[in-house]
């Protein structure tokens, strides 16, 4: 068939960087975004549960799923117009880090503190990805997607969107909205951000004065390879938590109880927690239960040491949050998606 193929009784072992055995009752994969209405058509698909999946680099499934898993291999890049601030239309499909790299390797800035985090371009405005003091909406103009409430193609603006901290209304409106193409506005000359996470000891280490963005993106490149494990290595779906919001006033009496807390300041006056120092202080980083674990290179990870089981990873996710719970009185959130 043109534009997707169906497999029935897939396996999604190699589809979730947890590495979770697990099974779809059908996995549709679409090359052609244009032929989603037709496939969503198909009687199997319209009477079943609809799962969309990138990379599967931010969920965990705690079992098989009794429905159709969608996964979006759609490919291109077109630049839409050129000048200070470039347009550029990204098919869902394509991988974030690719992109990433791509828009460096074309004189864009902007993106060099989102490198290296898996997934693609589909799912980043999702989740609205971040990371070393960077958040995706900044960089997005519109999001392609087809509504499937209204069954049309429907173009979203920046408001439409709703981005908001590791959200979005693509994420608060679950199974509605399947991303077709993300549109990214991009500038020539972007102010660096060098004031998170160690970006400035990195550059000095690396002898760089005067950084450029393809430098912040090596800093960002080394600091990640240290500090978060390889899923190519070792089953693992990036940070498994959000750093908790909490106000200011539970803040204060957190911070005279344990004055090393790790905080700064969020939006509304309220803080965020550092969740990594939640779990080591709580005694956790490291931890290991059979095949599930803890990294015990940061305390934000989740990791498959072999053969854990989706269910066996989410109690051990279910017991650092009861931990946390008890010793600090802040509740963790999963960030990945629980299937």
């Amino acid at each position: 068939m043109g534009g997707y193929t169906l497999i029935e009784n897939a396996s999604l072992a190699t589809r979730n960087t947890l590495r979770v055995a697990a099974q779809a009752k059908l996995l549709a994969e679409v090359h052609d975004a244009s032929r989603l209405a037709e496939l969503l058509d198909f009687p199997a698909v319209r009477q079943n549960k609809l799962l969309v999946l990138g990379e599967g680099s931010n969920m965990l499934f705690t079992g098989d799923f009794d429905g159709t898993v969608l996964a979006m291999a759609t490919r291109g890049v077109h630049i839409e117009n050129d000048g200070d601030h470039a347009r550029i239309a990204v098919a869902a499909g394509e991988r974030w880090d690719d992109f990433v790299r791509w828009a460096l390797g074309q004189g864009f800035a902007g993106l060099e503190n989102l490198i290296l985090i898996p997934g693609t371009v589909g799912a980043a405005p999702i989740q609205n990805i971040g990371a070393y003091g960077t958040e995706v909406a900044e960089f997005i103009e519109s999001v392609e997607a087809w509504d499937t409430v209204e069954r049309r193609v429907a173009i979203l603006d920046h408001e439409a969107c709703a981005f908001a901290y590791r959200d979005s209304v693509f994420k608060r409106e679950p199974g509605r909205y399947i991303v077709t193409a993300v549109r990214f506005v991009l500038p020539r000359m972007h102010a660096l951000r060098l004031d998170y996470a160690g970006i400035r000891e990195e550059l000095a280490r690396m002898g760089v004065d005067k950084p450029a963005p393809f430098h912040v993106a090596e800093a960002v490149v080394h600091l990640r390879t240290r500090k978060l494990p390889d899923p190519a290595v070792i089953g693992n779906a990036g940070s498994f938590f959000k750093n908790p919001m909490i106000d200011a006033a539970q803040g204060e009496a957190l911070k005279r109880e344990h004055p090393a807390l790790v905080a700064w300041p969020g939006a509304d006056g309220r803080w965020k927690l550092s969740a990594a120092w939640l779990i080591e202080t709580a005694g956790f980083k490291g931890l290991r239960e059979g095949d599930a674990g803890i990294s015990n290179r940061h305390a934000l990870v989740l990791v498959n040491h072999g053969k854990a089981t989706g269910a066996e990873l989410w109690a051990l996710a279910q017991r650092v949050v009861k931990g946390v719970h008890a010793r600090f009185g802040v509740t963790l959130e999963a960030e990945p998606l629980v299937i």
